[in-house]
């Protein structure tokens, strides 16, 4: 039988910056249809994972190094998430690639809101990586929210991690909800379709741009506690 540490050395052999395992049991409140078993009916546990970014980015005044090490960051999880699954399976353990970002098949065009089709940051924040904050990021002692999330579904019964038990907004802090400029922040979710059309824009030349991230940028904790 496979043990947890193994299957975390797996991922941190292959390049992961953090990982933790949640068992199924800890997603009793995930909603209907996006409940791990709602994805693979043999899943036992969730490892998930994060992969870093350069915090350099967000001292640049164009937002092309962030777009890109963003995009960077998407590419080397999912990737990271196949070569893992091959190794895992070598070990006699079958497991299921969630995608990093997309695609995904949940979509409301008429209030642009899209869900992913499992919670890549309640996973996360299950398997002890970090706690969720006031933007909806997800905050890491170490690397604050500058991570990008990735997981794989297994089926094998293994040991969790503990809660993360920091704390990651500061009391009354409310720096994320007044600065975005859309107005897309309540403290508890983001409404897509405020933010969409101001953070993701297709220029001339037809490159998409993330073109706002203040959300990310002015928490207090946005480089770890």
């Amino acid at each position: 039988m496979v043990e947890s540490e193994t299957v975390k050395s797996v991922l941190y052999d292959l390049g992961a910056d953090l990982c933790g395992i949640a068992p199924v049991e800890r997603f009793a409140d995930a909603p209907t249809g996006f409940h791990p078993r709602d994805i693979y009916g043999e899943c036992r546990a969730v490892v998930a994972f994060a992969r870093r970014l350069p915090s350099g980015v967000l001292a640049a005044s164009s937002c092309v190094p962030y777009t890109r090490a963003n995009d960077q960051a998407i590419e080397e999880a999912d990737s990271l998430a196949f070569r893992a699954a091959i190794r895992l399976e070598e070990l006699g353990m079958r497991s299921v690639v969630i995608p990093s970002d997309d695609p995904y098949e949940h979509w409301e065009p008429e209030r642009m809101y899209g869900r992913g089709i499992l919670s890549l940051r309640h996973a996360a924040m299950l398997a002890g990586l970090g706690v969720l904050s006031r933007n909806t990021l997800l905050i890491n002692e170490r690397f604050g929210n500058m991570i990008q999330l990735g997981a794989l579904l297994v089926d094998a019964e293994l040991e969790g991690d503990p809660l993360a038990a920091y704390e990651g907004c500061l009391p009354d802090c409310d720096l994320c909800i007044d600065s975005c400029p859309a107005g897309a922040l309540d403290g508890k979710t983001a409404d897509q379709e405020k933010c969409r059309p101001h953070s993701m824009v297709t220029n001339a030349r037809g490159f998409q741009l993330k073109k706002c991230y203040v959300c990310r940028m002015v928490c207090p904790h946005s480089l770890g506690l």
